[in-house]
């Protein structure tokens, strides 16, 4: 479990599990959580997931950087394969992950262990 702390207050938790991993985010997702975001994502790779999950539960403000940012892991998890699920939106950011069309691309659920088995369920 890694934790990375950035200027911001952006933080980001690796979780691997049995059917992939979870990595939980913390503050605002915008321009300085990109440094957080890429340790997490090279933390998440090195267990060879199924599927990985982003945990929005405890997450703060999303613009469109953080947008670009999210767009950035999916497009990473295509490049291998690997599905992207996510949980723990607000209404409020579900209606522009919708908007944006990410749902077109990732699974998003309601709750854990629902967005865990839609990635490792689906396909990118």
């Amino acid at each position: 479990m890694v934790t990375m702390p950035t200027g911001d207050a952006t933080t980001t938790v690796v979780r691997p599990r049995a059917d992939g991993v979870v990595i939980d985010l913390s503050g605002d997702i915008d321009a300085g959580a990109g440094k957080a975001l890429d340790a997490a994502w090279n933390e998440a790779i090195t267990t060879d997931p199924m599927g990985v999950t982003l945990n929005f539960q405890d997450a703060g403000y999303i613009n469109s950087t953080g947008i670009a940012l999210i767009v950035g892991l999916l497009a990473k998890c295509q490049e291998r394969g690997i599905p992207l699920s996510a949980y723990g939106l607000t209404p409020h950011y579900r209606e522009i992950f919708e908007i944006t069309r990410l749902t077109d691309y990732m699974t998003i659920e309601t709750d854990e262990d629902s967005a865990v088995s839609g990635a490792e369920g689906s396909t990118t």
